[in-house]
């Protein structure tokens, strides 16, 4: 069990070291705001994780390959709410949009469902969740072993989204993207649009090879 935890430790780091949607999210709301959004925020991650992992140890793999639609309609979802993040970075780039932007995430609640959408909606969590997660898994896995990745996974979100908030809210760190804050935004959402964009263009030529496979049997019948 030891080396299972291991292996899907390590996997997991990876994937949280690699800049994706949640990595700007937590940075770019700690760098201009007062770091309490980005804790809140960080949490709702941790949550989004928490759910990917359960849904993945209860055989989301398995899901995916049968209902290919759901994981399509997951994906399409996921490159709107990017392209919307994006949207919401581009403007917050200009100086008369920066208050309300981080107004949008002053509550604990707004933060938290900030976070969390960012998380459930990102693809590359459903990536890793869905199938190299699943992958690492035995063909059996007990619930001892189950409820450890769970727990594994949760710990593990939850300490590196709050360092993220907690580095990226020092004065020093603060002071340095005040100066930078409006190209930093807007490479971000270019960043977080490419993303989008190339997983909604995928999946739209996915779905139609799809359609064209399906109509092919068909018409074979």
């Amino acid at each position: 069990m030891f080396s299972t935890l291991l292996t899907i430790w390590l996997l997991y780091v990876a994937v949280l070291l690699s800049p994706g949607a949640n990595t700007l999210l937590i940075t770019q709301l700690a760098a201009s705001d007062d770091g309490k959004s980005a804790r809140v925020a960080a949490i709702g991650v941790a949550v989004g994780s928490t759910i990917w992992c359960i849904c993945a140890v209860c055989g989301l793999h398995v899901i995916f390959v049968v209902f290919p639609t759901l994981r399509m309609a997951l994906q399409i979802s996921g490159a709107v709410y990017l392209l919307y993040i994006a949207w919401r970075l581009w403007r917050s780039a200009a100086a008369h949009d920066s208050e309300e932007k981080v107004r949008a995430a002053k509550t604990p609640l707004a933060a938290f469902r900030l976070g969390f959408l960012t998380n459930i909606t990102n693809p590359k969590a459903a990536l890793f969740f869905g199938s190299i997660l699943a992958a690492s898994f035995p063909a059996a896995p007990d619930k001892v072993l189950q409820i450890s990745v769970i727990a594994l996974v949760m710990v593990s979100s939850a300490s590196w989204h709050l360092l993220l908030a907690y580095v990226f809210s020092r004065s020093k760190v603060r002071t340095g993207y005040a100066r930078f804050r409006s190209p930093f935004n807007r490479f971000a959402a270019l960043v977080v649009s490419s993303v989008g964009l190339a997983l909604f263009i995928t999946t739209l030529k996915e779905a139609r090879r799809q359609i064209s496979t399906a109509s092919a049997s068909f018409t074979g019948t």
